[in-house]
């Protein structure tokens, strides 16, 4: 009885509705749920979205790049942009401890080393950086640098979603889609929040979800109103002209 009445509070948690996200400080338009339409300044320590970021560099072509919410002038090197994190650091900066593992995740800059990203990421989650949880989840579900292990993966992205996380829900889905039949409940309520907050390859799961059975029609158009509406909350044209640029830039790679 006891366990039970403890997996009840345990997934109340889990499932309760988190709160949005936050404002850009420029614009103060909430901001995007992709991780990749936002960009940290260690300068400020600030996260502005690329719209603000595009905007601003639109106005100012011909003069010396300034970060947008600061002014500060842009880093020029690696070892200006490390200089600048490890001040960010030294005053308790989180985000700039779990951007510095990202670093070394990815080899940016420095010799790339998953032991260290890991380590970076573990205080920064001690320390309050919910997001780190994502990125410590997906190194031990994609085996870089430890062990491959699905249930510390689960235990950290479950973390970041009690935390108020909504991309994570993405990945608690499909883990919870893939464990069983027994677990699309659970895996239709990941992506019905994440759904709800904007996220679109969580959409086209509750789409393929509504056509199964796995939900109700109640639920599937509450889903598709909520995520219209926080689409809305998050489009602006500068956001939809950074988006252009950024594509215009990427090169074309075999899949």
């Amino acid at each position: 009885e006891c366990k039970k009445r403890a997996a009840e509070i345990f997934d109340e948690a889990l499932f309760k509705t988190p709160p949005p996200n936050e404002d850009c400080p420029i614009c103060c338009l909430r901001l995007p749920l992709e991780p990749s339409d936002s960009q940290y300044k260690a300068c400020c320590g600030k996260i502005i979205c690329n719209g603000c970021a595009y905007a601003d560099m639109i106005a100012g072509r011909s003069k010396k790049e300034n970060c947008p919410f600061c002014r500060a002038p842009d880093v020029t090197s690696d070892e200006e942009a490390f200089e600048k994190i490890e001040k960010r650091i030294e005053v308790g900066d989180v985000v700039a401890m779990r951007m510095l593992g990202h670093r070394y995740y990815k080899g940016d800059g420095v010799p790339q080393d998953y032991k260290k990203a890991l380590e970076l990421w573990n205080q920064a989650a001690k320390l309050g950086c919910i997001k780190s949880h994502c990125d410590i989840g997906l190194v031990y579900f994609n085996g870089d640098g430890v062990e491959m292990n699905f249930k510390k993966a689960k235990y950290h992205w479950e973390r970041a979603a009690i935390g108020g996380n909504v991309w994570v829900r993405y990945n608690l889905g499909i883990v919870e889609a893939n464990a069983g039949a027994g677990n699309m409940i659970r895996a239709m309520k990941h992506f019905m929040i994440s759904a709800g907050f904007g996220d679109d390859e969580s959409l086209k799961e509750i789409q393929h979800g509504f056509s199964h059975g796995h939900i109700t029609k109640d639920d599937f158009e509450k889903t598709l109103r909520a995520h219209k509406e926080s689409k809305d909350e998050m489009q602006s044209d500068q956001r939809d002209a950074a988006r252009r640029w950024l594509d215009a830039q990427s090169v074309a790679a075999p899949r």
